[in-house]
């Protein structure tokens, strides 16, 4: 056979090669997939469990009020229900009259320990005006966290919308109406003066000097106390009772003129006395709706109790000061000019600062 010749399809395979035995030759895999004859890797399905992450926020407790609320409408959230200012001015009227039954059972035993003697008349609650002075001031400046209380859990809103339209009390506005008012107070005070001076009455009755020993431990108390005590009254007649009113009732007044009533039954002032802090109240709320918000009212309650109380202090009358009674119609001058320059200047600077007067 030549070596040229082509072989048969049944003879032997040309010299050098080797048989294929089993399937043709294919190309590599790519990589990343399976070998030939092996099943491909486990694909999850969408119900793989997922990635870790953190949890969905917990819905707050707290509603807020509606943005571009009045102060006076601020209880008006998504929760506002009848009940809630029903209950709430319930509690906050128990927690006052309770806070006062146990102050003053508290001030009897400490009395009774420190030997101080406690008459407890309508007259006199304790021997030593100082200390009764104390268990006053501290049985209304007690009631002011149980009034926060009442907005939280009740209202469910947060404390600080009984402060401002903010959310909180604004800490600078209030020391600018503090200025205001020690101005307002001073002309008032001059006022006053000329009046008594004008209807010839004496003057050594308004201003009077005991000395030190019994002033100075006197001036701690007030100064120390009648911040709180003028700022739970205000968050109680113009916070508290101002909102529950405009929670359903638009126009301000009903709240400002019967806060303003309850706010004159708590004092013990007859003839003008009641008129001068019935007028005061009135003053005072129409302030916190058109100011939006309780520092104006809070600068001048407690700057006018700071003078009233440090002055009987120091003719060492704290006792008629307690007893409050009966007022001269002259005092009625002095109110009249520092209520209306308080007014005017507390207007014009909020206007001139742009103080918030709606919620944002």
């Amino acid at each position: 056979m030549h070596d040229n010749q082509p072989p048969t399809p049944n003879g032997p395979p040309p010299l050098g090669r080797q048989p294929a035995y089993g399937p043709p030759p294919q190309a590599a895999p790519p990589y990343g997939a399976p070998s030939p004859g092996q099943q491909p890797p486990y694909q999850p399905g969408p119900y793989a469990q997922g990635p870790y992450g953190a949890p969905a926020p917990r819905p707050s407790w707290f509603v807020q009020a509606p943005p571009g609320a009045r102060y006076d409408h601020l209880a008006r959230n998504p929760l506002n229900a009848w009940w809630r200012q029903v209950v709430g001015t319930l509690l906050v009227a128990l927690a006052f009259f309770g806070m006062a039954v146990f102050v003053v059972v508290a001030g009897a035993i400490v009395a009774a320990i420190a030997d101080i003697p406690a008459p407890m008349t309508q007259e006199q609650l304790f021997g030593d005006p100082v200390f009764s002075l104390t268990v006053t001031l501290l049985s209304i400046a007690a009631v002011l966290p149980l009034v926060y209380g009442t907005v939280a859990v009740i209202q469910r809103r947060r404390p600080g919308t009984l402060s401002s339209v903010m959310g909180r009390l604004r800490w600078r506005w209030l020391m600018e109406c503090v200025g205001i008012g020690v101005v307002a107070l001073v002309l008032g005070q001059a006022a006053l003066w000329a009046a008594y001076v004008a209807t010839g009455e004496n003057t050594s009755e308004l201003l009077g000097w005991k000395g030190w020993s019994g002033f100075l431990p006197a001036l701690v108390v007030i100064v120390l106390l009648v911040p709180f005590q003028a700022a739970a009254e205000e968050y109680i007649f113009r916070g508290w009772l101002l909102q529950a009113f405009g929670a359903y009732i638009r126009s301000p007044w009903p709240g400002i003129v019967l806060g303003s009533a309850g706010f004159a039954a708590l004092h013990a002032y007859t003839d003008w006395g009641i008129l001068d802090v019935f007028s005061f109240g009135v003053l005072m709320g129409w302030l916190a709706v058109r100011t939006g918000g309780l520092e104006a009212p809070i600068a001048m309650h407690v700057v006018n109790n700071t003078l009233a109380f440090a002055i009987s202090a120091a003719a060492g009358d704290l006792d008629d000061a307690l007893r409050q009674g009966a007022v001269p119609w002259q005092s009625l001058a002095g109110t009249v000019v520092q209520l209306s320059v308080f007014a005017l200047g507390v207007l014009w600077l909020a206007r001139k600062r742009a103080i918030a007067t709606v919620s944002g």
